[in-house]
């Protein structure tokens, strides 16, 4: 095996980076995206709302438990800009990134219409349509409900992906009381399952551009044609802007509430001892 390993193995950093987070994503969407076909192919006879919640979140755990030391397993372009934006990552590996997530996203969309190709067939009669009694384009990305409007939509994504942000940044601040290392991507989970169960009724909790926008592209290709672009009055972008501008307001108001104001670490020592000595 070492010498297998030798042959595989990648020396280039920002390639590992990038297979990982496509990979990564990929365990993502192939969990979510199947699940949401089974809801909706099953007619909801095997499987709920409350199942795509815990798939996602079954989906985003694994992700990062598979990536997490590579490349910390992003597999959303919003926080990956986010972190461009940080300086945390160079724009050249914030590219490389953004590129392997949406490769993921992609195969995982076409890994899951091979799947349940002929469900889909069967349950369209051949006729692969955004809207209708029979649509199915919502299986591989999100669309908001008719009652809402487009700013309704966007403040809806944009709001969702603040509070991924901020727990997100609660979860892992190790200047705060972060969980510990191997929690974390089991919690990083629950939160998305939450998010689903609060904030999914608006728009479907897109939340990530590399989850909506690769998939959307394959349905175009697929079958759905460009409908899948003008449908709902050109919704399309507000999943790729809106969560983007939500993961940077979610770390400006973190810094503003929190981590400005998280004391020096020897500060908290002395705060202890004190504590500790009033109680004596």
């Amino acid at each position: 095996m070492a010498k297998v390993k030798n042959v595989f193995r990648i020396n280039n950093i920002t390639i590992r980076q990038m297979l990982a987070e496509a990979l990564s994503t990929f365990i993502l969407m192939d969990f979510g995206l199947s699940c949401v076909a089974q809801v909706v192919l099953g007619k909801g006879s095997v499987g709920q709302y409350l199942s795509i919640n815990i798939a996602f979140g079954i989906g985003v755990t694994l992700g990062i438990y598979a990536a997490g030391k590579i490349s910390g397993a992003h597999m959303n372009a919003a926080i990956t800009i986010t972190q461009c934006v940080l300086g945390n990552i160079s724009p050249k590996t914030a590219v490389a990134y953004v590129f392997g997530q949406f490769l993921g996203s992609f195969l995982a969309a076409a890994a899951v219409f091979a799947l349940y190709y002929d469900a889909l067939y069967a349950y369209t009669n051949g006729s692969f349509t955004v809207t209708g009694p029979t649509a199915t384009a919502m299986i591989f990305s999100t669309y908001p409900a008719s009652n809402v409007s487009l700013p309704g939509a966007f403040f809806s994504e944009f709001t969702a992906t603040v509070m991924l942000m901020l727990g997100i940044l609660v979860i892992t601040d190790e200047k705060n009381n972060a969980a510990v290392k191997g929690a974390q991507p089991m919690l990083t989970g629950i939160l998305v399952v939450g998010i689903g169960l609060g904030m999914g009724l608006n728009t479907g909790y897109a939340i990530n551009p590399s989850r909506d926008l690769p998939p959307r592209i394959f349905t175009a290709i697929a079958g759905w044609g460009m409908e899948v672009f003008s449908a709902d009055h050109c919704w399309w972008w507000i999943p790729v802007t809106a969560p983007t501008l939500g993961s940077l307001f979610g770390v400006l108001l973190y810094k503003l509430c929190i981590e400005f104001h998280i004391p020096p670490e020897a500060e908290p020592e002395k705060d202890e001892a004190g504590t500790e000595t009033s109680q004596l």
